[in-house]
């Protein structure tokens, strides 16, 4: 055959062929994408997935399925599962602090490294709010300090098990003031609450999302709210810094892909967080439940848990915490 024939024949095919082979370089993302949720279906966690679900689905117009794998303590269950998923930008997860953070500091050993996942965007920071009952005695931080350094060990407080938020920031405020209050761990933050307004312990920190409720009812009275500024939705309640500088506690949820996730796709993710956060219907929506949408680049969300991994490590070290 002579070669120029040769040589057309080659370029007709493969004009014939690229589209059969495009799944060799796809541009991402070409299918649908699950989030991982590691908590049950229902709560405002899983809802807020489901709404970030939706809006990644009407911008890039794949079904994003939000998978929940709920077990395990501190939501070890699902950060494991994505850990050991295909680095492909397909599977992701939406996690708190515990994965993310406290429970490579609260536990002896876990399936997963946290600092490996590659991260892709802060989506929300709500407070800690440090409650008290309705009918109690305690209007202030400063009251409460002043009854617990008088009265050491007499106070109890509640949490949603050991290692949970509630719990590190109560002992964060133990070491902060110099006090002594009892821990009573309960199976869930529901629980902990129901102990609360059932006068079993005299206060708690609730996170806002779960405890606004009660204290629009009357029911529970906050004491402080943990952000650096004051809630937007409690606007008439203190900061905890106010008493206490430098005291901060929140209860944040970030998106986070398995190791070795090529920079490409993370960078295409984060841009596409920080868009769908800043849309005036998404914040209108997560405001509503009382979530307070951040928004953040890769970059920015790596920096803000490093510093959270400081300073909870300080606080879970100073505080002698370890979970068996």
């Amino acid at each position: 055959m002579h070669r120029r024939s040769f040589l057309y024949r080659v370029a007709w095919l493969g004009a014939f062929a690229s589209p059969w082979t495009i799944g060799a370089t796809e541009v991402y993302p070409a299918r649908s994408i699950r989030l991982v949720v590691p908590v049950g279906p229902g709560g405002g966690t899983d809802t807020m997935a489901r709404l970030i679900g939706d809006e990644l689905r009407a911008k890039w117009g794949h079904p994003v399925i939000v998978e929940n794998r709920a077990g395990g303590a501190g939501g070890l269950v699902g950060a494991e599962y994505v850990a050991r998923s295909e680095p492909d930008g397909y599977t992701l997860l939406i996690a708190g602090p515990g994965p993310l953070v406290t429970d490579k500091l609260l536990y002896p050993k876990l399936g997963f490294e946290p600092s490996e996942f590659v991260p892709i965007s802060l989506i929300s920071a709500n407070p800690n709010v440090l409650l008290a009952r309705a009918g109690s005695p305690f209007r202030s931080v400063s009251e409460l300090i002043a009854f617990a350094k008088a009265n050491p060990g007499k106070l109890n407080y509640a949490s949603g098990g050991a290692g949970t938020t509630g719990h590190l920031a109560m002992e964060q405020l133990k070491v902060q003031a110099g006090i002594d209050i009892q821990h009573v761990p309960y199976k869930g933050a529901a629980a902990a609450t129901t102990g609360l307004l059932g006068s079993q312990v005299d206060v708690m920190f609730g996170e806002i999302t779960t405890v606004m409720s009660h204290i629009k009812a009357g029911t529970l009275r906050a004491l402080a709210v943990g952000t650096e500024t004051r809630a937007p939705s409690l606007p008439e309640v203190p900061t905890m810094a106010e008493t206490l500088p430098g005291f901060v506690t929140t209860v944040w949820f970030a998106l986070v892909a398995p190791p070795k996730t090529p920079p490409e796709i993370a960078n295409k993710l984060s841009a596409a967080m920080v868009d769908i956060l800043k849309q005036a219907n998404v914040v209108a929506k997560l405001k509503s439940m009382n979530v307070q949408p951040v928004g953040s680049t890769a970059g920015e969300m790596s920096k803000f848990v490093q510093q959270e991994a400081e300073r909870w490590g300080k606080i879970i070290r100073t505080a002698k915490i370890a979970i068996e």
